[in-house]
C-alpha cells in the first residue's frame, strides 16, 4: 500500500487555522508527489530539503514489482532537492532531473501551486482510519483543481512542434543493433515462432519477387488466426497454419475484404518513413495509421529500389527525445506540471450521468480469452486491465501476450472458450520467452495527481506502452493513459 508522508506543515501554520464549528476541513496548502525508486534494492528511504534533510521516509515495494519502490509525499510548492539512501548508500536517480551542488548530485523537481487541501488530521481514536492512508476520503475529495491556461498550452505544443519538426528519424538510429523482417514465403506458424524467439511482437514483411517491404506482421495477425482457427467450420484448420504461408494469408484477407483492428481493409499498404524525415511526420504516420511502428527505409535509389531496413521507430524514443530536450528547461512548457487528472489526456471511468464518454473497457480474471480477443479486435485496443469486484486493478492483458501460445503449440491445445484470462497470464509469465519479450512488471500504474512530465518519463520506457491510472491505496482502476493519448494531446492531432 502507498503511504502519504506530510512535511512542511509547521513551517506554513502560520497562514492557516482550522475553522471553528464550521465543520469544512481547512489545512495547510500542501501538494501530493509520488516518488519512485526503480533500481532495486533491500532497503530504500527518501529525504529531501522538504524534511530539511533531517528525517528519512522508508520507501515501500510496489505490488508485483520487488525492485520498484515507491512513497507519496504531500509538499508545499516550489522547488525541492532529494536523494535516496539505498541499503545505506546515498544515490541519485540519472533517468529524472538532478543537479550538482557542493555537496554531491541531487535530484530535484518543481511542485507548481496546485493546492490539495488536507484535512485536520484523524485522532488515534477514529476507527479504521489513519492519516498515513491515501484514499479520496483523506485526499481526494477535497482537492483544488488548477486550471489550465489556453495560452500555456498553446505555447507548450507550438515548442513541442517546433523540436519535433526540426529534429529527424536520423537521430533515432542506434549505434548497433538488429532489426528482424520475415520473408512472404515462411510458413504463418514459423513467423510467429520467430516474434517468440526474438522476444518481438512486430517485424516487416520482404517480398523477394518484387524485392521491396510490402507490409507488418504483428501480434494482432495471430489474434485474427486464432479466432478464425476457434470459429466453427473455419477455412483454415491447425495443420493448414504449419504450411499456410505470410503471402497466402495477407491474399486471403485482401480477398475476404477483412477489416482489421484500425477499421480498414487489411492488408495496407506499408507506412514507413525515411531517416531525414522529421521526427513529427514520422510521430504523425503511427497516429493516423494507428500502428505501433513505423520501419526505417533508406535507398539510394530514385526510385526506391534495393531498400535498406534501418530500424523500427516507436513513439516511446521520439518521447524520450521530448524529454531529454526539455529535461532541464521544464519552465518552457508550462503544462508539464499539471497534475494529468486536470488535461484532456486518455481515457477515464465514467462518473454518474456521463453518456459521452469512450467506456473503459475492463474485464474480470475469469473471463475467457476468447472474449478478451473479441474485444481487443472490436475495440481497437491494445491492452485490457483485468480487475476484481471491487475494480481494483490485478493485471493487464495485452496484444503483445498472445505471443505466449506460440509455445509449443499450446494454442492448438486450448480452448479459446474455455481458456480463462487469469490462465493466459499464468502461462505468460511461464513462458520464459527466449529473447525477453518482457517479464518484469507488467502492470505500470500512476495516480490522478501525477504530472504530464512524471507520466511522460515513465512512457520512455521501451517496455511501457499505457499507464493504468489508479486510487492510491486500493489500486482502483480510474483510466488508461497510452503513449499515443499523449502525442495526440501534444500535436493536437
Amino acid at each position: 500500500m502507498l503511504h502519504c508522508m506530510r512535511f512542511g506543515v509547521e513551517m506554513f501554520g502560520a497562514g492557516t487555522s482550522r475553522g471553528q464549528g464550521s465543520g469544512e476541513p481547512v489545512g495547510p496548502v500542501l501538494v501530493s508527489r509520488r516518488f519512485v525508486w526503480p533500481h532495486g534494492g533491500r532497503m530504500v528511504f527518501l529525504t529531501g530539503s522538504f524534511t530539511r534533510w533531517q528525517a528519512i521516509v522508508p520507501m515501500s515495494p510496489r505490488e508485483g514489482c520487488p525492485t520498484e519502490f515507491e512513497v507519496i509525499c504531500a509538499l508545499t510548492p516550489g522547488y525541492h532537492k532529494y536523494k535516496f539512501n539505498v541499503d545505506g548508500e546515498w544515490r541519485h536517480d540519472a533517468h529524472q532531473p538532478f543537479v550538482y551542488g557542493d555537496d554531491g548530485i541531487f535530484n530535484i523537481f518543481y511542485v507548481g501551486r496546485q493546492p490539495v487541501i488536507f484535512p485536520p488530521i484523524l485522532s488515534a481514536e477514529t476507527p479504521g482510519r489513519s492519516h498515513m492512508e491515501v484514499d479520496n476520503d483523506v485526499v481526494g475529495h477535497v482537492e483544488a483543481k488548477p486550471r489550465m491556461s489556453e495560452s500555456d498550452l498553446q505555447v507548450s505544443q507550438h515548442r513541442v512542434s517546433v523540436f519535433l519538426s526540426t529534429h529527424t528519424a536520423y537521430e533515432l538510429l542506434p549505434e548497433s543493433g538488429k532489426v528482424v523482417a520475415l520473408d512472404t514465403t515462411l510458413p504463418v506458424k514459423q513467423a510467429f515462432h520467430t516474434l517468440y524467439q526474438e522476444g518481438i511482437s512486430t517485424a516487416p514483411v520482404w517480398d523477394s519477387s518484387k524485392c521491396q517491404f510490402v507490409g507488418m506482421l504483428s501480434a494482432m495477425d495471430f489474434i485474427l488466426i486464432l479466432k478464425e482457427l476457434g470459429i466453427h467450420e473455419t477455412n483454415m484448420t491447425e495443420e493448414q497454419l504449419e504450411t499456410h504461408t505470410i503471402a497466402a494469408w495477407r491474399e486471403a484477407k485482401e480477398q475476404e475484404g477483412a477489416i482489421d483492428s484500425r477499421g480498414k481493409k487489411y492488408p495496407q499498404h506499408l507506412v514507413h518513413a525515411g531517416p531525414l524525415e522529421c521526427l513529427k511526420d514520422v510521430a504523425l504516420k503511427i497516429l493516423q495509421n494507428k500502428v505501433a511502428t513505423v520501419p526505417i527505409i533508406h535507398s539510394s535509389s530514385e526510385d526506391g529500389s534495393f531498400p535498406q531496413l534501418l530500424h523500427l521507430a516507436s513513439l516511446s524514443e521520439i518521447l524520450k527525445c521530448i524529454c531529454r530536450h526539455f529535461k532541464h528547461s521544464w519552465d518552457s512548457l508550462p503544462i508539464l506540471q499539471l497534475p494529468i487528472s486536470m488535461l484532456p489526456i486518455g481515457t477515464w471511468v465514467s462518473k454518474l450521468g456521463e453518456s459521452n464518454k469512450q467506456p473503459l473497457a475492463m474485464l474480470w480474471p475469469h473471463a475467457s480469452l476468447s472474449e478478451a480477443l473479441s474485444l481487443l479486435i472490436q475495440a481497437g485496443i491494445s491492452s485490457i486491465p483485468i480487475v476484481d469486484i471491487n475494480y481494483s486493478l490485478q493485471d493487464i492483458y495485452s496484444r503483445r501476450d498472445i505471443i505466449a501460445l506460440v509455445r509449443d503449440k499450446i494454442y492448438a491445445r486450448i480452448d479459446l472458450h474455455g481458456f480463462s484470462i487469469h490462465q493466459a497470464l499464468l502461462l505468460g509469465r511461464d513462458a520464459g520467452f527466449p529473447s525477453g519479450l518482457p517479464n518484469g512488471p507488467r502492470c505500470h500504474m500512476c495516480l490522478r495527481s501525477d504530472s504530464l512530465y512524471q507520466v511522460m518519463e515513465r512512457l520512455t520506457d521501451p517496455g511501457v506502452r499505457r499507464l493504468v491510472v489508479v486510487e492510491a491505496g486500493t489500486l482502483r482502476v480510474e483510466g488508461i493513459i497510452s503513449i499515443g493519448d499523449i502525442f495526440r494531446f501534444l500535436l493536437c492531432c
